[in-house]
């Protein structure tokens, strides 16, 4: 086996059991989970300090976390990896699963952009959420969130980890329909449901895999094993693994979910697809890479989801006129970077985490100022019906643009630094692969610039009643916080410290990728093809009139990126339509076979017990006639046999 295998052993087993500082991990879990409690059991009485109670839930989430950290920072490289066991859940006798937290370099940088992404986006809900009715189970929902992203983040057994992904889908479901008086709130949130549950299946039948393999699900086990277990077994946890992945993720072809979430409160979006949710298929991947450096196909797979995913979502992207559906497309494709550099193994792990860590700062960034936006314009999201909106939202233009730069790799801005690495990485494996990932950053400079241009510059396309303004300043203060990250936040883990490659390496090892040609020149062709994609846009957008419509005569390619490059349609007919017919088949099967069987007999033993009632009659003379009757055939049936 590779090095890998041997850092994954000595990062799952700790070195330490929790103390001092360490002692309070749980508190991180706690406090969320604590604060979501108080907020959907109080009822109406905490209504009025429902925002307090979530907002200080979070913050004292990220204010452990902090301090956790800065212990962390002091320790050796090879002491970062602390357990505090719990209690334990299952202690049967095939089976012991005993509850408990590994908080190791990897799983700190989760908690902290978990809980500080989180808390800021907290923040900005008192102000967006203020008027509506329903604002405390709203952070209710947001604090349950948070906990179980933690709970997967920080648990050492994959069943645990497995509460933490079902809860995580359940406060989704909870939030994306939190408009549910929305028929499409409702829909958006039964379909994340439901496909998520397409996912989940892989990670019930994965965790199920480890123990009849392994004969355990905890990480040192699994992991600490995986070098014993021959490849094919490996291949199966490790694609059942992907499969949940994708489904958590947003990636192909489990991705249809992502777009049809935006019927969510914007701050939703943003926790989502910036925070939580969506990360979460990398975490497990980028973790369980014990399993994937035994199983080659398995990690080609992954390189495949996203690569295909990556150029899906920014193809998406550039169709769509919704502010909010641009930015997820976006996720989509941001996520497949990530997932694409998680399929490298060592030479990609470290990058595939440091850009979701960006990414985080910049598309939280970019998701609280399109809620700023929506804010000032009355909730419409159609792009056409904007323009010249820098004037009237300073602020928000100032924070924007930070992400906007950051987004499409503009140095010194934060997805420069990390997914310039990605692309890097991605030619050192692959020529195609490469070319993709690079392909990848020309389209996103291309809608990125589109939907600046068209919210931000150009004329106005306003409705006469729309009076534009900032946003207040609880909203605005965690976008300048944002923003600042979107701007430097990059720089900071790539330089600071040892940098982020240096602060991951315990876990997930670190392999030097070769190129073909030097790295300047990759880093010249990246910022060429992203100066072409804005030119493009620029063309098309800057000097040109935006209808205040979509044209609807357009291209093929144009009409199948408006229609999700018919992803709906394609599990419509793969998936939806063949398992109504099944379903209608089986319920035919069971209403005219099954049903008619055993309606069948019972009308057959009913007749016979009616007929056989009449002979019951209860009187005494009949009985006594009976009697007779068959004495009569008996004497008969003798003298019949005796003259024969």
């Amino acid at each position: 086996m590779s090095a890998l295998t041997t850092l994954d052993v000595r990062a799952v087993e700790p070195v330490a059991t929790a103390g001092g500082v360490y002692a309070w991990t749980f508190l991180l879990i706690a406090f969320p989970a604590l604060g979501a409690l108080v907020l959907l059991l109080g009822g109406r009485r905490t209504d009025r300090i429902g925002h307090v109670v979530g907002t200080l839930a979070s913050l004292a989430s990220f204010v452990v976390a902090a301090l956790l950290f800065v212990d962390m920072l002091g320790r050796a490289a090879e002491d970062r990896a602390v357990n505090q066991p719990l209690f334990d859940w299952l202690p049967a006798a095939g089976l012991q699963v005993s509850v408990g937290l590994l908080l190791d370099p990897l799983s700190m940088a989760f908690v902290l952009l978990i809980t500080g992404v989180g808390t800021l986006i907290h923040v900005y809900s008192i102000g967006y959420m203020q008027h509506d009715p329903r604002r405390r189970r709203f952070f209710g929902y947001l604090n349950l969130f948070v906990a179980a992203m933690l709970l997967l983040v920080l648990a050492d057994d994959y069943l645990v980890l497995y509460v933490g992904w079902e809860g995580v889908g359940l406060a989704s479901y909870l939030l994306i329909g939190f408009w549910q008086h929305k028929n499409s709130a409702a829909v958006a949130a039964k379909k994340a449901f439901v496909v998520n549950r397409v996912g989940d299946m892989g990670m019930t039948l994965a965790v199920m895999a480890m123990f009849a393999v392994f004969g355990t699900t905890a990480f040192s086990g699994v992991l600490g094993g995986a070098d014993q277990v021959s490849e094919g077994w490996l291949t199966v946890i490790g694609l059942l693994l992907l499969l949940a992945a994708c489904g958590k993720s947003a990636q192909f072809p489990l991705q249809s979910w992502l777009l049809d979430a935006m019927e969510g409160p914007t701050p939703v979006s943003a926790l989502i697809h910036a925070a939580t949710m969506v990360t979460a298929g990398v975490y497990l991947i980028v973790r369980s890479g014990a399993i994937y450096a035994g199983a080659p196909l398995a990690q080609t797979a992954v390189v495949v989801v996203g690569t295909i995913t990556l150029v899906m979502g920014a193809i998406i992207g550039c169709a769509k006129d919704d502010i909010k559906r641009v930015l997820a497309g976006s996720t989509m494709s941001q996520i497949g970077y990530m997932v694409l550099a998680a399929g490298l193994g060592p030479a990609g792990y470290a990058f595939a985490i440091f850009h979701l860590l960006t990414h985080g700062f910049f598309k939280a960034n970019l998701f609280l100022g399109a809620g700023s936006v929506m804010h000032a314009m009355d909730d419409e999201v159609d792009m056409r019906r904007y323009g010249g909106l820098r004037r009237y939202l300073p602020l928000t233009f100032l924070t924007f643009a930070a992400g906007y730069l950051a987004i499409i790799g503009v140095p010194p801005f934060a997805g420069f630094w990390s997914k310039d690495r990605i692309i890097e990485a991605a030619f050192a494996d692959n020529l195609l692969v490469g070319t993709c990932a690079l392909l990848g950053a020309g389209i996103t400079a291309f809608y990125m610039t589109r939907l600046m241009l068209m919210t931000w510059f150009s004329e106005r396309r306003w409705k006469p009643d729309v009076h534009a303004h900032e946003s207040p300043l609880v909203m605005t203060l965690p976008l300048l916080a944002l923003g600042l990250l979107s701007l430097v936040g990059g720089a900071a883990m790539l330089w600071t410290a040892g940098g982020i490659v240096e602060w991951l390496e315990p876990v997930v090892g670190e392999e030097e990728h070769a190129l073909p040609f030097p790295v300047w020149v990759l880093t010249a062709a990246t910022l060429v093809v992203i100066v072409a994609g804005v030119a493009l846009a620029w063309m098309r957008y800057g000097r040109e009139q935006v209808a205040r419509t979509a044209p609807t005569r357009v291209s093929f390619a144009t009409t199948a990126a408006r229609r999700d490059l018919y992803g709906d349609a394609v599990n419509e007919v793969a998936l939806m339509r063949p398992g109504q017919r099944l379903t209608g088949s089986l319920v035919y099967a069971d209403s005219r076979g099954l049903d008619r069987a055993v309606n069948g007999v019972a009308a057959l033993m009913g007749g016979s017990s009616g007929l056989l009632r009449r002979v019951q009659t209860g009187f005494v003379r009949s009985y006594a006639l009976s009697m007779l009757g068959g004495t009569v055939l008996v004497v008969v049936a003798l003298l019949s046999v005796r003259l024969s």
